[in-house]
């Protein structure tokens, strides 16, 4: 399906009927990679997700945009459907944008339930060898980038800041690299303990990009949170243990 919201373009699915279901995808994912969970909740729910803006099949923001932009966005696409009350899943990005979500005020829609699947939103500490590499990087980019250098070896800044970048970073438009900039450098951390929705946390325990910490971090300061751990996964625990990922989410929803 399709919808215009703002002027940009969005795919999305609305599959299913009963109570609604709302997904939101992590950063570089798209709404593909919820087909199993579409399977496992549209016999009982009405399961909705949007490709989000610069993913999948919908267009990318005009400007760069942060948590809060994505998720005024969200809201605006919510609204667009008349959706009133709902649980909402969200992996990774999606689990910042939720975060947020309940921490807004005078909503026009109810959240009943969280869900968050390997969520991002903990800012990490940063360690010296980061700042290192970090102080490092900078210098670099200034030698590469003065003329003299540019005339010398052309094309030697751009092939540096890929070499040096990561892969979502380096797959990005500038648009999106200053979204993504703009979107891990939040920490979300204080916003926790403001959340009142019975919340499911759910994590690969080798998860390496949103590491295992920061969901026991998550459980500790949510009131209502209880955290389940799947073994031999990593940041896409529904994906790589799909099995147990869909046994936990089916006792979650009575399914």
């Amino acid at each position: 399906m399709n919808t215009n919201i703002d002027g940009i373009n969005i795919n999305y699915r609305d599959e299913g009927s009963g109570e609604v279901v709302l997904l939101l995808h992590g950063w570089g994912s798209n709404i593909a990679l919820f087909d199993g969970i579409f399977n496992l909740l549209t016999p009982k729910y009405r399961v909705v997700a949007l490709d989000m803006p610069g993913f999948g099949q919908s267009d990318e923001p005009k400007e760069v945009w942060g948590v809060d932009e994505y998720l005024d966005f969200v809201i605006k696409f919510i609204e667009s459907l008349e959706l009133k009350d709902f649980t909402v899943l969200g992996h990774s990005f999606g689990g910042r944008v939720i975060i947020k979500m309940v921490n807004r005020n005078n909503l026009s829609f109810k959240v009943n339930k969280i869900i968050l699947v390997d969520s991002a939103g903990i800012k990490p500490k940063r360690t010296l060898s980061y700042h290192i590499k970090v102080k490092s990087y900078k210098a670099m980019k200034a030698i590469l980038g003065c003329a003299p250098v540019k005339a010398l070896f052309p094309g030697a800044l751009e092939k540096y800041k890929k070499g040096k970048g990561s892969a979502d970073y380096n797959a990005a438009s500038d648009i999106m690299k200053g979204c993504l900039v703009k979107v891990v450098n939040e920490d979300l951390t204080d916003l926790l303990k403001n959340i009142k929705q019975d919340t499911l946390l759910i994590w690969g325990e080798n998860d390496d990009a949103t590491p295992l910490s920061d969901g026991k971090i998550m459980e500790k300061l949510i009131p209502e949170a209880g955290l389940a751990t799947i073994k031999n996964a990593g940041h896409y625990s529904f994906l790589e243990q799909k099995y147990v990922f869909d046994k936990i989410l089916a006792s979650y929803m009575n399914i």
